[in-house]
């Protein structure tokens, strides 16, 4: 059987700490499995854009081939990521946009966000759903004994509570509101891995900077951290928390529900159409400092939390995430060939 021939495009690994580079790293290994695809750097059948480089919008316009965008973000969801100047910013806007315009095809990791895109006046029939996947291979629980080394690593207690936050440092990430729950608990540790990977245009960068280099005693920022150290971080937790605004479809999440761990999450509605209620939710510090405290301390409870991030690692499967690429890779080759 001829393979479908797929070319990856992305700068995405180039810059540390995001997740879209994370995406795109899961997607190549994810695609390499397939018996039905293979990735090419010539002659594609079909091009995969995973960024939305100037460069990669001109080959878009001079493909002969049907051309694949991911949504890794919307035009709002940038607000509270980046700061520039409002007239540079609007234009910025405005080619994302003219980038998903011109994709044959669209993918979305949160089927929320196709209402979002059809209000850019952007075709429905184009957009696709597919979640993002992370290898268990890559993320997975460890043994007691060796979680207990990577504490020792980070000089954590090995009888403290420890909340684990992941992502860039943004106003965004809900970082400012994790350090406040930090405070009102201080006999629990909190860590978050992350740093400021897009520099001082990070929206609230001075205010944020202030906040990494003069944390709270029981807070640790290390810093942007590779993602191949990530597992033994999550290990070394109790819980994950992250008290995002806004978000897609973090990879952190799904990296976490495969280490077995508890999942606190602000209560957004995106979560509850690829999470199921799978996870512990707030709306406020209050809430979240109430829940982590409990969690602490009610073993009944954090053993049931724990089953929640099984069920979402059990439901987002290689096999089921693969088979969904495949066919939607298939129907894109299939209509590019019936329509010459």
């Amino acid at each position: 059987m001829t393979k479908i021939k797929i070319k990856m495009l992305s700068t995405a690994d180039k810059v540390k700490g995001q997740g879209v580079g994370s995406a795109y790293l899961e997607q190549i290994n994810l695609v390499e499995e397939s018996n039905k695809l293979q990735i090419v750097t010539k002659n594609p059948d079909i091009i995969h854009h995973h960024t939305i480089n100037p460069s990669f919008y001109l080959k878009m316009k001079l493909s002969k081939c049907p051309n694949v965008a991911y949504v890794h973000f919307l035009p709002h969801t940038l607000d509270e990521s980046i700061k520039l100047p409002k007239p540079i910013f609007n234009i910025f806007k405005k080619y994302v946009i003219s980038f998903y315009n011109n994709a044959d095809y669209l993918v979305v990791v949160n089927p929320i966000f196709i209402e979002d895109l059809k209000k850019y006046n952007i075709k429905e029939e184009k957009i696709v759903y597919i979640p993002n996947y992370v290898s268990k291979e890559q993320f997975y629980p460890k043994k007691q004994t060796e979680k207990n080394k990577i504490r020792e690593k980070y000089n954590i207690p090995l009888d403290k509570f420890v909340v684990i936050g992941a992502g860039q440092v943004q106003t965004r990430k809900g970082v400012k509101d994790f350090v406040k729950c930090a405070e009102k608990l201080p006999n629990i540790e909190f860590v978050w891995c992350g740093g400021f990977s897009f520099g001082k245009i990070t929206d609230g960068y001075n205010e944020l900077k202030q906040i990494v280099e003069n944390p709270p005693t029981n807070v640790k920022f290390l810093g942007i951290v590779n993602r191949n150290e990530m597992n033994d971080i999550y290990n070394m937790a109790n819980l994950f928390f992250l008290p995002s605004y806004n978000e897609l479809f973090p990879m952190t999440i799904l990296e976490t529900a495969n280490t077995e761990i508890p999942i606190l999450l602000r209560d957004l509605d995106l979560y509850k159409v690829i999470l199921f209620d799978n996870y512990l939710k707030g709306d406020n510090n209050e809430e979240f400092v109430k829940i982590i405290d409990n969690l602490s301390k009610n073993k009944k409870l954090y053993k049931e939390s724990i089953t929640k991030s099984k069920n979402i690692s059990d439901f987002y499967s290689k096999e089921h995430v693969l088979k969904m690429w495949e066919e939607f890779y298939s129907k894109v080759y299939s209509n590019f060939k019936d329509s010459k």
